[in-house]
């Protein structure tokens, strides 16, 4: 295991379909306003992709933006750990696909499952592996075409989600350079007996069929707001951290009303 290593984040960047749909769009579809909208979620818009937009393709995208802002080549990185829920294909893996469109011949590439903490999975597997010395440079990506699990009949579901894709480039360098930049500290956490709050009512295993999202609204606020606050709390202890000190606080969350309750109880 290598020594005093540590996680810096090089470059970011993102992708997203250009078709937008408003939320004047959607009450033509389904039975709803934009006033209902955003009043519960703060969403005034969301990106679509298209028929022949693929995961892959948001997640190249979003790659390569992330390279250019880190001034990097493709062929620096030695690791890419994609988060999505929504894969082209059920293997090979949809980080395998852009590493061959990225010309990537060496190194790992593989797909993470963890549906809105993805990301933070991936950024704390990837970092994981920089720190066991398992590779030098990672490419970490997010990338869904959710949109493909909507049933555009459902109005609490429908309205909440969107597609596109979002990359960081991570180095490992010696725990004692660059002062206090890096990554601090990870902190994840699953508890599975909440399954049926948000799920799919699909899968190559049981239905044979993608499935579509169902989810219990209420439910998922009361309990979204409880478990971010608790996991950011335990990331504050790690890194010896107090909410005071931070400038950003970035969850990964849809509904506005959810971030606003767990930042009024991180006192954030």
């Amino acid at each position: 295991m290598s020594i005093g290593v540590k996680s810096v984040v090089r470059g970011v960047g993102h992708f997203l379909p250009a078709n937008v749909v408003t939320n004047a769009d959607l009450e033509k579809k389904v039975d709803t306003t934009d006033e209902w909208i955003v009043q519960r979620t703060g969403i005034k818009q969301r990106h679509i992709a298209e028929d022949h937009e693929n995961t892959s393709d948001l997640a190249l995208g979003a790659a390569k933006a992330a390279l250019e802002h880190a001034g990097m080549d493709a062929q620096e990185i030695d690791l890419i750990v994609l988060a999505t829920t929504t894969p082209d294909r059920t293997f090979p893996a949809t980080a395998a696909l852009v590493q061959e469109r990225l010309g990537i011949k060496h190194g790992a590439a593989f797909d993470i499952q963890a549906v809105c903490s993805g990301f933070v999975y991936a950024v704390a597997t990837a970092d994981s592996y920089l720190k066991n010395g398992l590779g030098t440079k990672a490419l970490v990506i997010g990338a869904e075409t959710f949109s493909r699990l909507l049933n555009w009949e459902d109005r609490t579901t429908c309205v909440l989600f969107g597609d596109g894709a979002g990359a960081m480039i991570l180095e490992a360098v010696a725990s004692d350079e660059e002062g206090d930049r890096g990554v601090l500290s990870n902190c994840v956490r699953s508890n599975g007996e909440h399954w049926e709050k948000l799920y799919v009512d699909g899968g190559p295993s049981m239905t044979q069929t993608v499935g579509h999202v169902h989810m219990e609204g209420r439910e998922v606020f009361r309990h979204a707001v409880g478990m971010i606050s608790d996991v950011v709390e335990g990331a504050f202890e790690k890194a010896g951290v107090e909410p005071e000190q931070l400038d950003w606080f970035v969850p990964h969350q849809a509904n506005k009303r959810i971030i606003e309750g767990a930042g009024k109880k991180l006192k954030i």
